[in-house]
C-alpha cells in the first residue's frame, strides 16, 4: 500500500499528464473580449478588420478559414488554435510568445469575427 505523500505524488503526477492531453480551449472558458486586446497587439497589423495584407485569398473569413484550415470543419477553435501556434509562410507561431490561454482568447475572437462577417 503506498503511503499518503507517495499516493498524492501519483495522483499529481496523473493529473497533470492528463491535463496536457486536452487542447487549451477545453481547459478554460476562452475569453473573445481579451482576444479581441491580443488580437489588436499581435494580429491586426496583418489581419486589421479580417482581412490579410500579405495574401488577399487567406482572410479570417469564414469561407477562407473553412477553404484554409484542415480541421476547420470538424472544430473550428481547435484549427484557428492550431494555426495560431503553429503559423504558416509569412505568419509566424506564437506558441512560446502567448500562453495557451491567451491563444484560446484569439481563437475565440477570430470564430467570433468570423461568424459575424467582420466589421471592416
Amino acid at each position: 500500500m503506498l503511503n499518503p505523500k507517495s499516493l498524492l505524488a501519483l495522483l499529481l503526477s496523473i493529473g497533470l499528464s492528463l491535463m496536457g492531453a486536452f487542447p487549451a480551449s477545453a481547459l478554460s472558458n476562452p475569453d473573445p473580449e481579451h482576444g479581441a486586446q491580443l488580437f489588436s497587439a499581435n494580429c491586426a497589423a496583418c489581419h486589421m478588420g479580417g482581412g490579410n495584407v500579405i495574401s488577399a485569398s487567406r482572410t479570417l473569413s469564414q469561407t477562407d478559414l473553412q477553404a484554409h484550415l484542415e480541421s476547420y470543419g470538424m472544430d473550428p477553435l481547435e484549427a484557428i488554435e492550431h494555426q495560431i501556434e503553429n503559423g504558416k509562410n509569412a505568419m509566424p507561431a506564437y506558441e512560446g510568445k502567448l500562453s495557451d490561454q491567451d491563444i484560446a482568447d484569439v481563437a475565440a475572437y477570430v470564430e467570433s469575427q468570423a461568424e459575424q462577417g467582420w466589421s471592416r
